[in-house]
């Protein structure tokens, strides 16, 4: 019980902590990585939004690059955009179309999410193990009784054939 207790709350911690620090350094280096610029739609992102899903589209983009020649992409954009729309991207060092960085919410989530997991996780081994021994102690329980009952029951059976 006291590493349950104590040991839970304390691996959860340690562990959402570790992860939280780990993402943070990961959304400092792709924002330093990474950054921000306008594109222009060169076609329709037509289509209807049937579902969530449908609610982006692959469509071609382009932008200037820094030395101010122009480059074409493609990436995800609201299904409805017209063409010829504004957008914002992002581009990684080499100039390619990214992703955008992580923020500083999903790093915080990601510590959430794996503190969360390693109580339910430490706690339900603990669980398991007490279980399992539980399950080995009762066998050996009930073969020790067994063995003493064959032992005492031809004692107790005579007692009632008088």
């Amino acid at each position: 019980m006291l590493v349950l207790v104590l040991g839970v709350p304390v691996a959860s911690i340690n562990a959402g902590l570790m992860a939280y620090h780990s993402s943070l350094r990961a959304v400092h280096t792709q924002s330093a990585d990474r950054r921000e610029t306008t594109a222009w739609l060169t076609t329709d992102a037509k289509g209807t939004q049937r579902s969530a899903e449908d609610a982006w589209q692959q469509a071609q983009v382009r932008w200037t690059d820094k030395t101010g020649k122009q480059q074409t992409g493609t990436t995800l954009v609201q299904t409805g955009t017209p063409k010829g729309a504004t957008i914002r991207i992002w581009l990684n060092q080499d100039g390619t179309l990214g992703d955008p960085p992580m923020t500083v919410d999903g790093a915080k989530a990601t510590g959430w999410l794996v503190g969360s997991m390693t109580a339910v996780g430490v706690a339900s081994g603990l669980l398991a193990a007490r279980a399992g021994m539980r399950l080995v102690l009762d066998r050996r329980r009930y073969a020790q009784w067994d063995a003493e009952w064959e032992a005492v029951e031809p004692g107790w059976s005579a007692r009632f054939r008088r």
